[in-house]
C-alpha cells in the first residue's frame, strides 16, 4: 500500500478524530469541510476529493493493522513541518461539538504519541481551539 499523500494524511486524522466514539456529526462533518475550505496548507488541494479520502480512510481502518497501522502510515507522511497542523486539524474536529467525548480524547493522544509532539504544543494548540471555540453564553 502506498503512503497517504500530505494531504491525505491530514484527513485522515480528521476523519479518525470525528469516528472515535462511532458518531461523525454534521457538526464535526461540517468542521472537516470548513478546515479544507479555509486553511492555508490546503490551498492547492481539489476538494472534490474529500469525500473519496474519507471513506478510503474509513476502509483502511477495518483492514489488517487498523487504527495502528493508518496512523502509522500518516507519521510516516507526514513531513516533520507538518505534525503540528496535523494535531491541531485533528484537534478542531474533536472539540467544534464543545463536548470532548473519552474516545476523542484518546485518539488525540495517540495521535500525538505517534507524531512525537512535545507537551508545550499539544498544550498551546488545545488552549487556541477553545479560545475561537468559546460563545458568550
Amino acid at each position: 500500500m502506498p503512503l497517504p499523500s500530505p494531504h491525505e494524511a491530514l484527513i485522515y486524522l480528521m476523519v479518525i478524530t470525528s469516528a472515535s466514539d462511532r458518531d461523525m456529526t454534521d457538526v464535526e462533518l461540517a468542521r472537516i469541510g470548513d478546515v479544507v475550505r479555509t486553511w492555508p496548507v490546503f490551498e492547492d488541494f481539489s476538494h472534490d476529493r474529500l469525500v473519496g479520502i474519507a471513506q478510503d480512510c474509513q476502509k483502511r481502518l477495518h483492514e489488517k493493522g487498523g487504527l495502528e497501522g493508518v496512523l502509522a502510515r500518516v507519521a510516516e507522511a507526514l513531513p516533520e513541518r507538518l505534525r503540528d497542523t496535523a494535531y491541531a486539524a485533528a484537534f478542531e474536529v474533536a472539540a467544534v461539538d464543545l463536548e470532548m467525548r473519552l474516545e476523542e480524547v484518546r485518539v488525540l493522544q495517540l495521535i500525538r504519541l505517534k507524531l512525537d509532539l512535545d507537551t508545550l504544543t499539544v498544550a498551546a494548540i488545545a488552549r487556541a481551539a477553545k479560545a475561537r471555540l468559546r460563545t458568550l453564553t
